[in-house]
């Protein structure tokens, strides 16, 4: 039987059409094609056999690369050697494990000649990580590490369980930010900031690190509205710094120093903070010069709530509650031998001004000056009910 003519060329012309659409299926396989002129596709991760093969196919002049849900398990870091670029996953249903055992880190974000080359040439620019969880062991490295990166936004993240810190921002000097993150559990810091400048940290959690926040030789740190609670050494640690704020933030019960100020600070606000039930320290001013301590509250910080050091100085101390869990009615929420609540150490500061503050309730008086401080001034301040508590008569 003869096929006609017109029929064979219909089926061929089908048959052309779907190798067509094969080739084009592979060539775009985990890419979202782009209609719009100048829109670049969408990198989707799924459609690679590594994460790190997305990664690396991120162009030159940046993109989006996606992450689907899943458990991806990594036992080398995943490089991001990119500018321009978004690498955004599922929430918390993203999760990357760092297998590693070598004090390797699970993200680490860089230009591609980084660390032969740290001129401006070698620098990305622009880099947002969001909505992804990344875990790792006590003998991983960081979580996420960036170097050189500017402009870098960290935002929606869970960083937990490194051997590391859970993120450390190495010079990436222009403007970075984090927000809304989580960082949980790590050796070291949750985040360590060094050689940063124009600093945004705001509305992050961090719990049961070894420091929550430690930013080193930087500018311009703005730390409002985080939330730190139960470190097992420091809240925040600030060294070397100048012209910062941190207010509003939570911090509770760190095994030794709420806050920490050291290595010529100077113009930092610290106020409307609640600086609550540290064991050891609420305000450590070391080496802080020109630095305000106001509107604070200090709730049960045992033995020292502010502490002025011998490098310090031109220090004002104002509107700053210090004091017990009272309640009213002669209670307290708590007894007062389980956690007694300290008050304003000078140890030889300079040129301190502490007026207006309320001491009450404290287990040591108001103010202490192991060593004779030069020109303090500790006037208008209420001072009730201070000095050392006895066991109530049964």
């Amino acid at each position: 039987m003869r096929i006609p003519v017109a029929a064979l060329a219909a089926l061929f012309a089908v048959a052309v059409g779907v190798a067509l659409f094969n080739v084009s299926q592979a060539d775009t396989a985990g890419a979202t094609a782009a209609k719009l002129p100048g829109a670049k596709a969408v990198i989707e991760a799924a459609g690679y056999p590594t994460l790190q093969a997305a990664l690396d196919a991120v162009p030159p002049e940046g993109g989006v690369v996606r992450l689907p849900p899943g458990t991806f398990e990594i036992t080398e870091p995943l490089l991001l050697l990119r500018g321009e670029t978004l690498l955004e996953g599922c929430g918390a249903a993203t999760h990357i494990v760092n297998k590693n055992v070598e004090g390797k880190s699970a993200l680490v974000i860089r230009h591609p000649d980084f660390p032969a080359k740290k001129d401006g040439n070698s620098r990305n620019w622009r880099v947002q990580v969001s909505n992804l969880r990344i875990t790792g062991n006590e003998k991983s490295g960081h979580g996420i590490e960036a170097n050189y990166v500017q402009e870098i936004f960290l935002q929606g993240v869970t960083s937990s369980y490194h051997g590391g810190h859970g993120i450390y921002l190495d010079f990436c000097y222009e403007d970075p930010r984090v927000s809304d993150c989580l960082m949980t559990y790590n050796k070291q810091s949750g985040l360590e900031i060094v050689g940063c400048h124009d600093i945004v940290v705001c509305g992050n959690h961090f719990e049961e690190n070894l420091d929550a926040l430690r930013c080193i030789d930087g500018y311009n740190l703005c730390m409002s509205g985080n939330n730190v609670d139960d470190h097992l050494r420091h809240g925040v640690v600030i060294e070397n710094t100048y012209g910062s704020v941190v207010s509003g933030n939570m911090i509770e019960e760190c095994q030794d120093t709420g806050i920490i100020l050291d290595r010529d600070c100077y113009g930092i606000t610290l106020s409307a903070n609640v600086i609550a039930h540290e064991m050891k320290c609420g305000i450590d001013l070391r080496d802080a010069h020109g630095c305000a301590v106001t509107g604070n509250s200090f709730p049960l910080v045992h033995h020292r709530a502010v502490v002025v050091g011998k490098e310090s100085g031109r220090i004002p101390i104002v509107g700053n509650a210090f004091g017990d869990s009272y309640i009213g009615t002669a209670q307290t929420k708590r007894p007062v031998l389980d956690d007694p609540a300290g008050g304003l150490v000078i140890e030889g500061g300079k040129d301190v001004t502490a007026v207006a503050n309320t001491f009450t309730g404290l287990s040591t008086p108001a103010l202490q000056q192991p060593t004779e401080g030069e020109n303090v001034v500790f006037e208008l301040n209420i001072d009730v009910d201070n000095g050392p508590k006895k066991t109530p008569a049964p």
